[in-house]
């Protein structure tokens, strides 16, 4: 017997069929080609259509509950709409299959080329907007594209440290020394490719080395911790100048107007120098090479006037000492204060990195927690707030404690006795 695929018939039959007994499928098909036979002529007679393939094959799907037969006829078809529709009214004769009465009734006769068409159009808008997207860019941008990807596969491991750098670190007379390795990608895509990564505040000796070599530019964050790595590199490094991001951007986020700015306002290593050691410790690790307006000079006095007994002069504040820290109250958190250190340490997240805070819950700089204790004896005082991802232990309390820091913002605790307050997320 012929059959006509699904692909290609033009209409779908759907039939409900209700029946008050139980039956098979067998009954029902039979009962279909039996009581409509003759019924329709010879034109449209249901086994010729079907051995033709005019017609397609019948599926008949019936479920059994509490004793009678509920079920669906589908009948595809590729006959024109009047004799679709006089094969579908046939169907609904049937009043009886086998020994049980049934009702047949069609519900719906589907012209599947307008569920293609649908399918077509909806299709074609994908492909449209899938080609629109893809659309090449123009020259410049491709251009723009080959060289950034170019750049940015030209990073190299230098030295045994494996330190992240430009290519041409060996052929330049000048580097530049940055931070991290993001750093130097910066650069690399804004055409600079005589970068070199400290990764991390220490300085690896491969810098110290080069730094005897070549004419060097440390290049920092405009942050604390941009500080501590100036710092560093001028008690260890034979370095020739010095320059900063602006304040609170870091280098890897800057732009090439930027970039080119800060390199031409660098400064010699001896007006570096000169500026640390004109201000206290805690405010040239806030704002160092600052250059400083001149006083204008006092009137010169008559030289018959007595000489003016010396005065005493007043100690800066930052260099009084400092009293020694005691244990805050958790209720002494302001409503500022937990929100901030409640989403900066949930920002922190797998970084293991610390965030240093002042008073005003500005944020002196970001080190990696490995590194935590190290720079607070270095800074020794001006941190109001350590916020780092990993657990607080008795070393960092006691280190924090010196350094006059207030709370310890961790994600754990294992500290026995403080006289810093600890901070965890559930106690946030």
């Amino acid at each position: 017997m012929g059959k006509i695929s699904p692909i290609s018939s033009k209409y779908i039959i759907s039939a409900s069929i209700d029946i008050e007994g139980i039956v098979d499928r067998p009954d029902v098909i039979g009962a279909i080609f039996g009581q409509t036979e003759g019924l329709l002529g010879a034109d449209l007679e249901l086994r010729e259509l079907q051995r033709s393939g005019r017609i397609g094959r019948i599926e008949v799907n019936v479920d059994t509950r509490s004793g009678k037969s509920q079920g669906l006829i589908v009948v595809p078809s590729s006959l024109d709409k009047a004799e679709t529709s006089i094969v579908g009214a046939a169907l609904e004769v049937i009043q009886r299959i086998g020994p049980c009465n049934a009702k047949i009734r069609v519900t719906n006769i589907e012209d599947v080329r307008i569920s293609k068409r649908t399918f077509v159009i909806e299709r074609a808008k994908e492909l449209l907007k899938k080609m629109v997207d893809q659309t090449l860019p123009d020259s410049q941008e491709i251009a723009d594209e080959v060289a950034q990807s170019v750049r940015v596969m030209e990073i190299t491991e230098y030295g045994r440290d494996r330190l992240p750098a430009g290519p041409a670190i060996d052929e330049s007379d000048e580097i530049i020394i940055v931070e991290g390795r993001a750093d130097v990608l910066n650069l690399l895509k804004n055409g600079f490719k005589n970068a070199i990564a400290m990764n991390g505040t220490s300085c690896p000796p491969i810098i110290l080395e080069l730094s005897r070599k070549k004419d060097t530019i440390v290049f920092v964050d405009g942050d604390r911790g941009g500080n501590l790595i100036i710092k560093e590199l001028i008690a260890s490094g034979e370095i020739d100048f010095v320059t900063k991001a602006p304040d609170g951007k870091e280098v890897e986020e800057l732009t090439k107007k930027e970039i080119h700015k800060a390199l031409r306002s660098k400064i010699t290593i001896e007006q570096a120098k000169m500026e640390m050691a004109s201000n206290d410790t805690s405010e040239s690790i806030r704002r160092p090479m600052i250059k400083r307006p001149m006083l204008p000079n006092k009137p010169s006095v008559q030289s018959h006037a007595p000489p003016s007994r010396p005065t005493a002069v007043p100690v800066p504040q930052s260099q009084k000492p400092l009293p020694r820290p005691t244990s805050a109250s958790k209720s002494d958190l302001s409503v500022e204060e937990k929100k901030k250190f409640g989403s900066m340490l949930e920002g922190l997240i797998g970084t293991r990195g610390a965030f240093l805070l002042d008073h005003s819950l500005n944020v002196l700089g970001k080190v990696p927690f490995s590194e935590l204790a190290s720079t607070l004896r270095s800074l020794n005082s001006g941190v109001y707030a350590v916020i780092f991802d990993g657990t607080a232990d008795n070393v960092i309390s006691d280190v924090a404690a010196q350094a006059g820091v207030k709370y310890i913002v961790a994600m754990q605790s294992r500290v026995n006795d403080s006289r810093v307050t600890i901070l965890t997320p559930s106690t946030i």
